[in-house]
């Protein structure tokens, strides 16, 4: 669903470019929902990211965004696709609202979130971390093993090293970075990616399901890891990651008791279908934000 209608602005003089017009979107709800690791907080609604090899400053005011340093080529090239600015996000809440009006607190509050297109390899790398770690231990080990193994950008921001990288520190160079256990899962990830078993380009041509079963034959990857990847940097919208938060979000709004994942997970296909994601976004944030079942039964191992 494309549709997004805003106008940009290059100053020359400042190098910087203005995106004017945008609806359903936020910079803060859109960073810090948990589907990306590699950013500072700099002020209100204002960030230095490091994403696709660049440090990004960004701010947003009202309706308005400004990337202080872009050109009007790398907007156009880069970040337009990565903040996913031209697709119509109003349509798809009304799609979603239609399928389920359940949906409407979290929508309604969590209003600016978009998916972003990541970097397929950082984006495998983050989940792996991910795992049973809370948002900002996970940022922390991103930031280490960006400082230590890529190279030194703007702002005092690394870039997240390639899995060339990554293999030669070894597993003793990345559990130094203090990933603990998943050090040998992230050294096997890049093993399989360095010799093509697990290809950016066969898995954004793969179907949903081929797409998180070809990722799971990666250790330590299982169905919650899988999606997030498949959702967040390989473009299947349909993706629905489950974790203790939507966990209990789904089973709060319709099942009243606690279920396994894989009913979920049905139910989230039936009921979203291809606007899974999104929906999974949404309700994950809110949840979060809101501690939506967090004390009011034993905590899911």
């Amino acid at each position: 669903m494309n549709g997004q209608v805003y106008k940009t602005h290059y100053d020359g003089e400042t190098g910087s470019l203005t995106v004017s017009g945008i609806r359903d979107f936020l910079l803060s709800q859109t960073l810090e929902c948990g589907q990306c690791f590699h950013f500072v907080k700099a002020g209100e609604e204002e960030y230095y990211i490091s994403a696709m090899g660049r440090c990004l400053h960004i701010k947003q005011t009202g309706d308005e965004l400004t990337f202080f340093n872009t050109t009007k080529e790398e907007y156009g090239s880069v970040w337009e696709d990565y903040f996913d600015l031209a697709r119509d996000y109003g349509a798809i809440k009304e799609a979603l609202l239609e399928k389920d009006d359940a949906l409407r607190p979290a929508i309604e509050a969590m209003w600016g979130v978009r998916i972003l297109n990541q970097d397929f390899f950082e984006t495998l790398i983050s989940f792996i971390i991910s795992q049973n770690q809370q948002i900002p231990r996970i940022k922390r080990i991103v930031a280490v093993i960006s400082c230590n193994y890529g190279d030194a950008l703007d702002n005092d921001m690394y870039s997240f090293p390639d899995a060339e990288r990554i293999l030669a520190a070894g597993v003793d160079g990345i559990r130094g970075c203090k990933a603990g256990f998943r050090s040998p899962y992230i050294i096997d990830a890049c093993e399989k990616y360095m010799a093509g078993a697990v290809d950016r380009d066969k898995l954004m041509a793969a179907d949903y399901a081929g797409c998180v079963e070809s990722l799971k034959q990666i250790k330590g990857v299982g169905d919650k890891v899988a999606n997030c990847v498949a959702l967040f940097s390989l473009g299947k919208r349909n993706a629905f990651p489950v974790d203790v938060w939507i966990k209990r979000i789904m089973e709060s709004i319709y099942f009243g008791e606690e279920t396994a994942i894989s009913a979920i997970q049905a139910l989230a296909e039936d009921k979203y279908g291809e606007y899974g994601g999104y929906a999974q976004q949404y309700l994950f944030y809110f949840a979060k934000t809101n501690e939506i079942g967090k004390n009011t039964r034993k905590k899911e191992k």
